[in-house]
């Protein structure tokens, strides 16, 4: 087993207890696009995410600039509007402190970079983190590996071995595996991310037990 030497970590309900609506992002962009016919509209889109749903739109050929525009701006009404207030996840700050210094440690997200550091800022732990990779740096959005590669990319001295992945859904889990990258499941159903095909190489319920999964290997 390879030491560790870097982590990557979800924002959303991994660092941050956000209250960002996203079944309710995920239906408004399914209507907006599905009216612009650039969705059937007998998508089950219920098993989709927002990010996947816009890659759809764009394999369609026919998502121009201005209707992309259009539904970014709803992904960032709702973004404003959940990150208003977010607080930390319970045992963030502590566990920062005990892995600062000894990890490199950044944070892949599908918000905008902007609102990620703001609100990291304002809970008083962006200066934890090496890099912050928000969705400017992806191609496509979690559950594409993009984010995850250009951390990769960044530290080209430490290998994907040496990495491991923490959040608590199965898009993060399937971007981070596709990247060669160990994930480790927080606070979530594993039965669900199963059934997404991620099969988490740990789970923890609470957020300073990552540093018992550090410890073990």
């Amino acid at each position: 087993m390879h030491r560790i030497k870097g982590i990557m970590f979800d924002m959303d309900n991994t660092l941050l207890r956000s209250a960002i609506d996203f079944p309710e992002m995920k239906r408004e962009i399914y209507a907006f696009l599905a009216g612009h016919r650039l969705l059937d509209e007998d998508c089950a889109f219920q098993r989709e995410t927002s990010s996947t749903l816009i890659r759809q739109a764009r394999q369609t050929g026919r998502l121009t600039k201005e209707l992309e525009e259009e539904t970014w701006a709803i992904v960032r009404k709702h973004e404003v509007k959940g990150m208003a207030g977010a607080e930390l996840e319970p045992g963030v700050r502590e566990l920062l402190n005990g892995l600062v210094g000894c990890y490199r440690l950044t944070v892949v997200t599908n918000n905008s970079e902007e609102a990620a550091r703001a609100a990291l800022a304002e809970n008083g732990i962006l200066s934890f983190f090496d890099l912050v990779a928000g969705r400017e740096r992806m191609a496509m959005l979690k559950p594409s590996p993009d984010g995850f590669v250009y951390v990769l990319e960044s530290y080209p001295d430490i290998p994907a071995s040496e990495w491991i992945s923490v959040g608590d859904s199965w898009i993060d889990g399937k971007g981070a595996q596709e990247a060669g990258i160990r994930f480790v499941a927080y606070g979530t159903d594993i039965a669900k991310m199963r059934e997404s095909g991620v099969e988490p190489d740990g789970k923890i319920d609470h957020i300073g037990q990552l540093l018992d999964f550090l410890a073990s290997g």
